[in-house]
């Protein structure tokens, strides 16, 4: 199943896609969101799915984030070899976490705010996890068992906030719009493996990344695994499991977004989404 939210900022819908037809399922009376997800919601709107007929939405409509404002979006750092090495980091021993805003998530088509004052606005191609159940001291092995499907996200990053202003990376993360996710949540059994999954980004038409899963220095079980140890894991929860090489900040010299770039990306059976930048303007 595919689950999209659709319509203004704020005001979104909920809905599916099936078979590259989107349709409003608002009448089902629920957000894609941790009571869903806690409450087996995905098991109920398949049965609501099938005994109704489903209005059909416009193609051009606007997708928001295809998941409510989650309790936390978890961001795994430095878990491809590749991006490691091109920042003149270590690659861990251990999966490096940080936290990501969820003020941060747009939808996957809208602007990305460069913030005010910033000099090195970055991108970054990411599969994400979304978690379906409360997740605690889990077990490696049943880890999947925890794991309710897959979006796209851009985990935009502002470099020097992030490296050069002191403290923790969270200053450079979760600056507003800096969390586009989508354009739709796929459930576990869309995807045949996480573990096998090509990640593309483009900036301007120029490919800047091309990885692949295959190459996570952790697998997807030992990061749920591993986070459910330092911090309980609720049902519609993210984690964001890492970029491969490719970065503005790696390359020699580093390119970063300026205001009119236009970034596209994408993932394997995740679908694709396109963000243009523009300044920051005070409202």
């Amino acid at each position: 199943m595919k689950l999209i939210r659709f319509g203004e900022p704020g005001k979104e819908k909920t809905g599916v896609i099936i078979n590259d037809k989107k349709y409003d399922t608002s009448a089902f009376g629920e957000d894609y969101g941790e009571a869903f997800f806690e409450s087996d919601g995905l098991s109920r709107l398949a049965d609501f799915i099938d005994g109704n007929m489903l209005p059909e939405v416009a193609e051009d409509v606007r997708l928001g984030s295809p998941l409510t404002r989650p309790s936390k979006i978890v961001c795994i750092g430095l878990n491809y070899v590749d991006h490691a090495r091109e920042t003149n980091a270590t690659p861990p021993t251990e999966p490096v976490i940080f936290m990501k805003s969820t003020t941060a998530i747009v939808g996957p088509n809208d602007d990305i705010i460069i913030p005010k004052n910033s000099k090195k606005t970055d991108w970054e191609v990411e599969l994400a996890v979304v978690i379906g159940k409360k997740a605690s001291y889990v077990n490696e092995t049943d880890a999947m068992d925890f794991v309710a499907g897959y979006v796209l996200h851009n985990d935009v990053s502002e470099r020097e906030f992030q490296l050069e202003r002191g403290g923790t990376w969270d200053k450079g993360k979760g600056c507003d719009t800096f969390a586009p996710i989508g354009p739709f949540f796929a459930t576990k059994d869309e995807i045949a493996d996480p573990h096998k999954l090509r990640l593309w980004l483009k900036v301007n038409g120029k490919t800047m990344q091309d990885g692949t899963t295959a190459n996570f220095i952790f697998d997807i079980p030992h990061l749920v695994s591993y986070t459910s140890r330092f911090m309980t894991l609720l049902p519609g929860d993210i984690i964001s499991t890492g970029t491969p090489a490719g970065v503005g900040l790696g390359m020699k010299p580093p390119l970063y977004l300026k205001a009119g770039d236009v970034v596209e990306l994408g993932i394997d059976g995740l679908g694709e989404a396109r963000q243009v930048l523009r300044d920051y303007k005070k409202v």
